[in-house]
């Protein structure tokens, strides 16, 4: 994000402030009141923004999260798609061998 975009950002939640609080006090509220239910009602923003970056946070889905797993995804494609023909059979024996041996070892343990 810019820091214009920042700037604009907080210049909105400000004038958002402004206008639930002219609109309470046109509702009828006295002025001491209606600051209080604004300061609320922007409060309640924040704590509402914080819980679904929070969210966003554990559950690994911020932009920079998926932009990283979008370049390792479109890595790993362009060295497949560099692969010869005999690599990629190369490389699916290797991995079947190993999906069977992973699968011999479960049947082992249990």
């Amino acid at each position: 994000m810019r820091r214009i975009d920042v700037i604009g950002i907080g210049i909105g939640i400000f004038a958002a402030g402004g206008l639930v609080y002219l609109v309470l006090k046109f509702a009828g509220l006295e002025d001491v009141n209606a600051g209080i239910w604004t300061q609320a009602v922007l409060m309640g923003g924040l704590l509402g923004w914080l819980l679904t970056y929070a969210a966003r946070a554990v559950t690994q889905t911020m932009t920079y999260n998926q932009q990283l797993k979008d370049y390792e995804d479109a890595v790993l494609q362009k060295r497949l798609d560099e692969m010869t023909p005999a690599e990629l059979a190369a490389l699916q024996a290797e991995l079947e061998q190993e999906k069977l041996a992973a699968h011999d070892g479960k049947r082992d343990d249990g």
